[in-house]
């Protein structure tokens, strides 16, 4: 729980920290914008000086999600970003230990059965203990029960199987909980930007359709930010499943791989 606060107090403050430098660079942006234009207002009053015109620079794709960022009102891109960093941070971590619970089931099953050949459960346990991953963890507490007969290693590999699924799929109610918000947040700053935009409309006594779009396109950045981080979670979301799925699988079968070799053994 400490290390969760404390990732949480590093995301936040780098996020907020991004915003104001955000900020910050637009302000700069400004100053150089007012600053070249009263350049060329000074140019075109001064006589014999021939105005260029000065290329059009590219702005780069860090900038325009800085601008996109901007100008959909850091008051609620703001949280649509905090989901998009923290679902990143469990999705990754998920992933990776994932991965890294996967194990080679076919070679542990050789491993186990030749133990069980030459040393016997003890031989064998200490095979599955050297082993990780959620395979070996069940194989290890099935072979503790060993002495106790099939049934109770049958018991104890349902068991302690739940445990194991329920350690894979810890964090992934996290996900889903940030692919469900990112949405809900764009939708939120949308409609609270609409209804910004026809206040405005009203204030002006006219409809302006400068003024209509401007207000709609920076109403519906909201809305495309929190699709977007929606859609990435929605794909690692997908993975997990899938990677869980089928560590699942491989721990049903080898279990039943490990029953048929006890039974096999005591034979």
């Amino acid at each position: 729980m400490k290390n969760l606060f404390k990732h949480l107090f590093i995301t936040l403050a780098v996020v907020f920290s991004c915003t104001f430098s955000a900020f910050a660079q637009t302000e700069g942006d400004s100053t150089q914008v007012t600053d070249s234009a009263a350049t060329t207002a000074a140019v075109e009053q001064t006589p014999g000086v021939v105005e260029e015109a000065a290329p059009a620079e590219e702005q780069s794709f860090h900038q325009i999600l800085k601008q996109k960022f901007i100008e959909g009102d850091p008051t609620w891109m703001t949280p649509v970003l905090i989901c998009l960093i923290i679902g990143l941070a469990i999705s990754i971590e998920r992933v990776i230990t994932l991965n890294l619970a996967t194990t080679n089931t076919d070679k542990l099953l050789r491993d186990v059965e030749k133990a069980l050949q030459t040393g016997g459960i003890e031989a064998a346990r200490k095979v599955t203990a050297a082993t990780k991953g959620p395979v070996a963890s069940i194989f290890t507490q099935g072979l503790l029960r060993a002495g106790e007969g099939v049934e109770m290693v049958e018991k104890s590999v349902v068991a302690y199987g739940s445990v194991e699924m329920s350690r894979l799929e810890r964090g992934l109610v996290w996900i889903s909980l940030f692919i469900a918000l990112a949405p809900m947040l764009g939708f939120l700053g949308t409609v609270v930007g609409m209804i910004g935009a026809f206040d405005a409309i009203e204030a002006a006594g006219d409809i302006s359709p400068s003024l209509v779009a401007g207000g709609i396109k920076v109403a519906l950045l909201t809305t495309v930010a929190g699709l977007i981080v929606a859609i990435i979670l929605q794909v690692l979301y997908n993975y997990c499943v899938s990677k869980i799925d089928s560590i699942v699988g491989q721990m049903e079968d080898a279990s039943i791989a490990l029953v048929d070799a006890l039974v096999k053994y005591q034979k």
